[in-house]
């Protein structure tokens, strides 16, 4: 059904992030103008006579395609080749009439071809020729390519099974309220040394993270990569499934059966950026540089080694959006996590560079191509997939990120709260346990553009990388190895323990749209993530969960999952928690302690590492506060010092009768956080 076209924002309407935040009025123009750079990007691809997401065909188009009747067609669009041949077992990998493709008028080219010349499973390549050279390259719409484990090389593969993939669920809506996201990677995911599979995640860590609490997994290094090591963020082939960890039908039936569970499944996309390789990615892919890339000194990233797509094209435009709607509808993927935002955004990719006021954002050096294009990616997904989740890892805290289109913003549902990370880690390394303040912690997990929604987490899959350490790791380091047994009293471990509690609930408790956390290090996953390399002797001792460390009840991991979990399914079971007001009751910088509610629920926090409070007396709203948990329960790892059979009643205090306030008294063991329910 044909649209009619969108208007560019007149300059007498005023967009609503303007009118949210008043602050941005300065820079109307420029807001404006990346408003209506998408709208008239929009119409020009769309010609107003159809919807973006319908537009977003490629996959559909282009790439080897059997055909109702049996027959194939197969599509590039190789707009610099001279000539280009199909080759594979089916020919000897040879130049030869029969494979010969077709060229179109618009730099496409087409090759038809008979039921019988190829098979499920046939390997294959494209041989591209072009004045002065040629090169075999593996189509760019390739959605299956595998590896020879014996020469390393990879190939395009038929992919044609008798049967497709049935989904058992037919409509899932994922669960928001809260979100509640468990980052992971198919590889890395099982306990042996080597490389797991979709059908062992499927059998073996689903069920883990069903009853951990999480209601999301986002999955890293989907996108097919030829350097394992590279954590999936040099990607070759964008459409194609990562072969290394089974089928596609296999990753279909992981979703599915996630789905089953109730967890979402989104997609950690790289977009950013494209591996620099020619006979594996899209590097030269028909002899040319600037085919999909950038053709001038912006070709390369200056920090990652890589290639920057150029985003002012149409045709890569067209593969970029096609690329999204395709894992929507081909996988069933809820969303996607967009990797490298901020290197995006910026001609300086925000290398070098400070953002400390909205002037920061609109001085010219933003890269209008790349907004445009995560614009209309946010349009193209949500219009394939109302329910779809869209999340940026950004760091500069570019505004209106996560706003709505129609509002002004770019159109994704989340920003990465990027900063709280940083935060731990710098108070870990650079404080004392007597410096920690209350009210600095409150202030850094809560300051945020309030038009927002943001994902906290205290720490990701990047804080466990070699060179870097975990949470856990940096509070307790080489006494893990000797001294997590339980009934060991080891001093260091009980003050990690007791943190790495309350730095993971605090976090938690204060977002106001998601939590995410990277599996393992909710139980405290011990040492680092290591890849396979030659400085490790191409060992996956690193790369890899150390599940039965958990599972062993002699060991006290399993202490620090029931608390994650009990954490995890209260926020669950908390219908809108996210968005419940964040009020702040009480913190004592010098005391150490600090309390907020949040709806009917209180958290109350004591960092003090020597202080007990008895009847220690806080402001909150008078009536009955019925206990629910706290950290130093035995079932937890503490030492069961607080003794609560009975509700609390505040104290009445004249002074504060005209607010409804009284004192809340509690005993507040040192490094531990309680967390309680209003009657």
């Amino acid at each position: 059904m044909a649209t009619s076209k969108r208007k560019p924002t007149s300059r007498k309407k005023t967009l609503r992030i303007i009118k949210d935040d008043p602050w941005l009025a300065p820079f109307e123009a420029a807001i404006d103008g990346r408003h209506n750079d998408a709208v008239r990007k929009i119409n020009e691809l769309t010609g107003g006579n159809c919807k973006l997401k319908d537009w977003a065909n490629a996959h559909e188009y282009y790439g080897l395609h059997r055909l109702p009747d049996g027959k194939w067609v197969m599509r590039e669009w190789a707009p610099n080749a001279t000539a280009i041949y199909m080759v594979g077992d089916f020919n000897q990998w040879t130049d030869c009439a029969p494979f010969a493709m077709k060229r179109l008028e618009d730099g496409s080219w087409e090759l038809n071809l008979p039921a019988h010349a190829l098979k499920h499973g046939d390997l294959y390549k494209l041989n591209v020729h072009w004045d002065g050279g040629s090169g075999e390259r593996i189509p760019a719409y390739a959605t299956r390519v595998v590896q020879d484990e014996a020469t390393k090389i990879f190939s395009a593969q038929v992919w044609a099974p008798d049967e497709e993939y049935k989904f058992k669920v037919k409509r899932f809506k994922p669960s928001t309220s809260p979100l509640l996201i468990y980052e992971c990677h198919i590889g890395m995911a099982q306990n042996r040394e080597g490389v797991g599979t979709y059908e062992e995640f499927r059998t073996e860590i689903l069920p883990r993270v069903e009853k951990a609490g999480y209601n999301a997994i986002q999955i890293m290094a989907i996108q097919e990569h030829p350097y394992y090591g590279s954590f999936g963020y040099h990607v070759s082939s964008f459409y194609a499934a990562s072969s290394r960890f089974g089928t596609p039908e296999e990753l279909m039936h992981l979703i599915d059966d996630a789905h089953a569970r109730g967890i979402a499944v989104i997609m950690d996309i790289v977009h950013s950026h494209a591996v620099k390789n020619e006979m594996e990615g899209l590097g030269r892919f028909d002899g040319s540089i600037d085919q999909y890339f950038y053709g001038d000194g912006r070709r390369e990233h200056p920090a990652w080694d890589s290639l920057c797509f150029d985003y002012g094209k149409n045709e890569v435009l067209y593969f970029l959006l096609s690329n999204c709607r395709f894992w929507l509808e081909k996988y069933k993927f809820d969303g996607f996590r967009f990797d490298g935002v901020t290197s995006m955004l910026y001609y300086s990719h925000g290398l070098g560079q400070s953002f400390g006021g909205y002037g920061d954002y609109y001085n010219g050096g933003q890269d209008t191509n790349a907004i445009t294009y995560l614009t209309l990616a946010n349009e193209v997904i949500h219009g394939t997939n109302k329910n779809a989740i869209t999340i940026a890892e950004e760091m500069s805290g570019m505004p209106g990120l996560a706003r709505k289109f129609k509002d002004g913003g770019m159109g994704f549902d989340y920003r990465m709260a990027m900063g709280i990370p940083d935060y731990w880690i710098k108070t870990i390394k650079e404080r004392k346990d007597e410096d920690w303040k209350p009210g600095s912690i409150f202030w850094e997990l809560t300051n945020r553009r309030a038009d927002e929604k943001t994902i906290s987490y205290a720490e990701s899959h990047d804080q466990a990388l070699v060179g870097d350490k975990t949470i856990i790791f940096r509070l307790i380091d080489k006494e893990m190895y000797w001294h997590m047994m339980d009934g060991d009293d080891d001093g260091t471990v009980a003050r990690g323990m007791a943190l790495h509690k309350m730095i993971r609930l605090v976090t938690a408790s204060t977002i106001n749209g998601g939590y995410l956390n990277f599996m393992g290090n909710e139980w405290g996953h011990p040492e680092w993530i290591d890849f396979p390399r030659g400085g490790n002797g191409w060992s996956y001792k690193y790369a890899r969960r150390q599940w039965d460390l958990l599972d062993r009840d002699d060991l006290k991991y399993k202490y620090l999952a029931a608390w994650d979990r009990d954490v995890m399914h209260l926020l669950a079971d908390t219908e809108g928690f996210e968005s419940r007001e964040v009020k702040k009751l009480w913190d004592n910088d010098g005391d150490q302690v600090l309390a907020f509610m949040r709806g009917d629920l209180v958290f109350v926090f004591n960092f003090h590492p020597f202080k007990s409070f008895s009847d220690y007396g806080m402001l909150a709203p008078e009536g009955e506060y019925e206990p629910l948990f706290n950290s130093d329960e035995t079932q937890y790892g503490g030492w069961g010092n607080i003794q609560e059979e009975a509700n609390h009643l505040t104290e009445h205090d004249p002074l504060y009768a005209d607010a409804h306030l009284g004192w809340l008294k509690l005993y507040l063991p040192a490094r531990t956080a309680t967390i309680l329910r209003k009657k």
